[in-house]
Formats: C-alpha cells, structure tokens, sequence
C-alpha cells in the first residue's frame, strides 16, 4: 500500500500559538476516528517576521490596473487639450 506525507506550514501570532495547537490536535483525533492517520506531530518554531508583506498576484494585478486607468486619464486629457489647441 502507497502512503503520503501531508506537510502543513502555518503562520499565526506567537500568543496564540497554543491555542491552534489544541485546536490542530483535537482535529487530527477526530480525524483519525474515520481515516486511518499514522504518526505525525505538531512542531511549532519561533521565528521574527520581517515586517514587510509581499503583495499577493492580486494585489498587483489591481495595482497595474490602476496604474492602466491613471495613464487612460492622463492620455484622455492630453487629447483634449490638444484638440482645443487645434479648434
């Protein structure tokens, strides 16, 4: 019989941290009462986070959207004034 490894990486305030792990815990045995689960534990590992969260491909794309509808809004204004220099 062929097995996996589920790996699960989580981020959560370090104040918090044991709460998630009784959480994680109590899920893993209701779990195994219907699948058959074998081995495992639940580590957890202090570390200091850089501060700075990167931008997800959403929030760029949103970005670049914004960025496209502000030189629409530039070009559109140019043209007018363009036109008026003309007429």
């Amino acid at each position: 019989m062929k097995y996996k490894k589920i790996n699960v990486e989580l981020i959560v305030p370090a104040d918090e941290a044991q709460e998630v792990v009784a959480a994680l815990n109590a899920s893993l045995d209701q779990l195994a009462e219907t699948h058959a689960v074998f081995g495992g534990d639940i580590e957890t590992v202090a570390f200091e986070h850089r501060g700075r969260q990167r931008k997800s491909a959403l929030a760029h794309t949103l970005a670049a959207g914004e960025s496209v509808a502000s030189a629409l809004r530039t070009a559109r204004e140019g043209v007018e004034v363009a036109l008026r220099a003309v007429v």
